[in-house]
């Protein structure tokens, strides 16, 4: 189907591309074949200036039967997903290359990174400790615009492997035939397979996708990641790295992120902690089943033979038996909790890290005692590994909760006690109060949260947050990470959840962690904190360490992508420096998305473009639906993305960006004034904002997409302040107008150019990798535009002269701002310096017009027939949702 090039990228696609075009001839016929070839050369003739080839189109797609879009709005939404397996596919490929030829530059960013420390003055036995103590977490979070189930997943991950296969020199005829036969059923799968769920999924359904990515990449990925390193480490620094180093580790929000979902409860948490569990039992089985059969060697130390009790002929098979043992009752055990069996507590189910790690480790030091290190270093290394990384759950569950709701539930405590409503005291009187209980040995309520029948939590929101909290209190605290507060604002936020859990009987409480999301959050969050450091109570309660979550999305959709972006730095700043005053180790967690106003960027960059000191070998970074498979999918690009993250990591730490110039800050200042001001003036201001987003942009119809299990709004019903972050996002990503990510920041960069301050913006961008990054993400966001569709969706949808003429001013500024970005760098044309973009963008711009194109008529055809008769759905909803889906894959980072 798409037209040959001469480079391996476009053969692989052309290869799918082809055997999709065989599968629709064969299954969906000649007719819709011909037709989509139609399609695709009037979108050429369109993109080559034709300009009667997008009429031609619009009436084509007008004059359609509702059972004849379906079929069309797959074909291109298949190519699109086809499309993103031939790009990653080649990335691996590039990296193969790389590996082979010694000439050319190592993929791997370590390696050139421990040069340049090496050059920098950095010690051997520095970047030793600083490896050794890196504390990097990934946090896997569900996503409301995660479109792809996971048995098509399961399927394209099958095309890649074929691919891969493919590209082996040694493939025989044979072979490569039988290989383009089974992508050829693979794709016919695809084809007779419903891209789009039936039903929301569940937190639990959320939670397994999840598992399923350390299952397929991570589980084999992060023991040759960590392999990979040592041996950095053995070359630059001369030492081999502790046998349980695990400098990245995994953690979750699926199934414990309960802001604004009604669908995660106590019980549903409980569920989601046993099932990792279980899961991670079932997988250590697999693994230890396999070592005990390898290690069936009979040299031991006399401590491991000690520890034996007797002098076994193979002591190390013999040692794991117990493992062995309480690893198939702890999958029993487990499995009956599941299936709601009462079982009785029994003292050997695992629930430690530590029960699976130390006979691990003794064999480790027994193996190396006796000289065996070749068999010491292979696969009970690696299992080693695993279980440093993943521990006893896979996924350590964080807990999120809005400040509102624990508010909430103290002043049902306070008025139970006839002390009055907690909600409206003063925040000085909350802390006294809050200081007082957290310090008293008296429950503040006896068995509050074993007595429902109690009147004070008959409140169903007020109940559910003593029985979230009773529910933790009775897991392994290995199992649990953090506790996050949504929408944090004032010390009494962190010090009431510090009581709920004193109250539950939590013996080692979660950390709590305030989120700080608005613009006017952030900004007060270096008080807020300093507030809590200065209390002695609370201050010993930390022993040294905090972790602080900066917000992108809330923040972005507050006051703009530049306004939002600057706060966020300066809050970093701030945090830092109130941090080291007082001796405080601190983490922050960036809560980042895919999309560029929501904190989404290449890693290494957006890392090292953090304030110097703010990454000090230690950091929490979210990755989103989306974003997991993409970076994580497949197990070659995971181990890139670890290496990834450890470099950056160990950049930011060692070799930190210089201090911003006062003259680039006072800048930055005044170009967020001016970017806040626009955008607010636009989004809050204008009366016909908020009916132009439900008008032209699929706003509405998000909401009714089987996607993620927590709803698109926090409440029923608003406006713009009640829709969440992420559909905001994603509504105008699908018009591809892209506005929360440039509205206001080209006006604030045209002001400075007026001013005739571009030899400090070129200063800027050379010497300070906060700002370059921000350009560039600015330009890489302005690529992905296009006011033309924009516009096309617009004259579709609305004949309202009011929203046609806002929708002109938007388009206009969308060109302003291409204009200026260009002006600013002194360029002709956007990504000319980036070639892998503008390529991935020019392979897909073929197959997301007519997308684009049968959306908006499915949207139109949707409302017309919604206003018509009384009725839930109509015969579009499903042709529609295939469409929202292929425009998501073609332009990847959507929300």
């Amino acid at each position: 189907m798409p037209q040959q090039i001469d480079t391996p990228l476009r053969e692989d696609v052309r290869l799918l591309g082809n055997i999709l075009g065989e599968t629709l001839k064969t299954h969906a016929g000649e007719d819709l074949f011909n037709r989509i070839e139609q399609i695709r050369k009037l979108t050429k003739g369109s993109q080559d200036g034709q300009t009667n080839a997008e009429k031609q189109l619009e009436d084509l797609f007008l004059n359609l039967e509702d059972d004849a879009i379906l079929p069309l709005t797959r074909a291109f939404s298949h190519f699109l997903n086809f499309s993103n397996i031939a790009e990653q596919h080649n990335v691996v490929r590039r990296r193969k290359e790389a590996d082979k030829d010694p000439t050319r530059p190592s993929p791997n960013p370590l390696k050139p990174l421990f040069e340049k420390f090496k050059n920098n003055a950095i010690s051997k036995q520095q970047l030793f400790d600083q490896i050794c103590n890196l504390n990097i977490e990934l946090v896997l979070t569900a996503h409301p615009t995660e479109v792809n189930r996971r048995t098509l997943i399961q399927k394209y991950d099958a095309i890649n492997d074929c691919l891969e296969k493919l590209d082996q020199q040694d493939t025989t005829p044979v072979q490569r035939k039988k290989i383009i036969q089974y992508i050829k059923q693979l794709i016919c799968l695809v084809w007779q397979t419903d891209e789009i769920r039936q039903n929301k999924p569940t937190p639990m359904d959320e939670a397994k996708g999840g598992f399923a990515v350390i299952e397929q990449t991570l589980w084999n990925a992060v023991p040759r990641f960590v392999q990979e390193l040592n041996e950095l480490v053995e070359e630059h620094c001369g030492q081999t790295l502790p046998p349980d180093i695990s400098p990245i580790r995994f953690a979750s929000w699926m199934g414990g992120d309960r802001d604004g979902n009604p669908n995660v409860t106590h019980k549903v948490t409980q569920e989601v902690l046993w099932f990792s569990r279980w899961q991670a039992a079932e997988m250590y089985l697999k693994d230890l089943e396999s070592l005990r059969w390898e290690l069936s060697i009979q040299t031991c130390t006399p401590e491991l033979r000690q520890a034996l009790g007797s002098d076994h002929p193979e002591p190390y098979r013999q040692l794991l038996r117990d493992t062995r043992e309480r690893l198939n009752l702890t999958i029993k055990w487990l499995g009956s909790k599941l299936q709601g069996i009462e079982i009785a507590d029994n003292p050997r189910v695992i629930q430690s890290k530590s029960d699976l790690l130390d006979p691990l480790l003794l064999c480790y030091k027994s193996l190396i005692e006796c000289n065996l290190p070749e068999i010491a270093n292979g696969h009970l290394l690696d299992l080693i590994h695993r279980v440093q990384c993943f521990g006893l759950e896979l996924l350590k569950l964080d807990i999120r909760q809005e400040s509102g709701r624990h508010r909430q539930a103290i002043a049902a405590i306070t008025e139970y006690l006839g002390l009055g409503d907690f909600a409206t005291w003063s925040e000085q009187a909350r802390q006294n109060f809050l200081l007082n209980e957290l310090q008293n040995k008296r429950p503040l309520l006896p068995k509050v949260l074993n007595a429902p029948e109690e009147s004070l939590i008959n409140h169903p929101d007020v109940k559910e947050v003593f029985a979230t909290m009773y529910t933790l209190a009775q897991q392994p605290s290995e199992s649990l990470g953090a506790y996050i507060i949504s929408m944090a604002e004032y010390p009494s936020d962190v010090l009431a959840v510090l009581l709920l859990q004193k109250e539950a009987g939590i013996e080692q409480p979660l950390r709590v962690v305030p989120l700080f999301e608005t613009l006017k959050d952030l900004d007060s969050a270096a008080d807020t904190m300093s507030a809590l450091f200065n209390m002695q109570w609370y201050k010993q309660h930390i022993q040294g360490k905090h972790e602080v979550m900066i917000g992108y999305s809330d923040s972005a959709k507050d006051a703009g992508f530049m306004s939002a972006n600057w706060a966020q730095y300066r809050a970093q700043e701030e945090l830092t420096e109130i941090a080291q005053a007082h001796d405080v180790e601190l983490t922050l967690f960036h809560g980042r998305g895919g999309s560029i106003s929501r904190g989404g960027a290449p890693t290494q960059q957006a890392l090292f473009s953090q304030p110097p000191g703010s990454i000090s070998g230690a950091i929490r970074v979210t990755e989103q639906g989306e974003m997991i498979r993409f970076k994580f999918g497949v197990e070659d690009i995971a181990l890139q993305n670890l290496e990834i993250y450890t470099a950056a990591t160990l950049e930011a730490t060692l070799l930190p960006p210089p201090v911003p110039k006062q003259s680039w800050r006072q800048l930055m200042h005044q170009m967020t004034e001016t970017s806040v001001k626009v955008y607010r003036e636009t989004v809050r201001h204008n009366p016909h904002f908020v009916e132009y987003l439900r008008t032209v942009t699929p706003e509405l119809e998000l909401q009714m997409l089987p996607l993620g299990s927590r709803p698109a709004k926090r409440r029923v019903s608003g406006g713009i302040e009640s829709l969440r972050a992420i559909p905001w996002v994603f509504a105008w990503t699908q018009i591809r107008l892209m506005l929360p990510a440039w509205l206001g920041t080209s006006a604030a960069i045209d002001e400075v150019l007026d001013e005739n301050q571009k030899a400090l913006l070129d200063e800027m961008l050379e010497q300070w990798p906060y700002f370059r990054t921000l350009i560039d993400m600015f330009e890489m966001v302005l690529s992905k535009a296009d006011a033309d569709i924009a516009l096309y969706y617009e004259n579709h949808l609305t004949h309202n002269e009011n929203l046609k003429e806002l929708g002109k001013q938007l388009r206009d500024r969308l060109q302003d701002a291409i204009n200026t970005l260009l002006k600013l760098k002194s360029e002709s044309e956007l990504l000319s310096q980036n070639e892998v973009l503008d390529q991935a963008m020019r392979v897909r711009k073929t197959y997301l017009l007519p997308l684009h194109l049968l959306q908006a008529e499915l949207m139109k055809r949707r409302r017309a027939y919604l206003a018509k008769h009384q009725a839930e759905h109509t015969p579009v909803d499903h042709a529609l949702m295939v469409s929202i889906a292929g425009i998501a894959a073609g332009l990847r980072n959507t929300g």
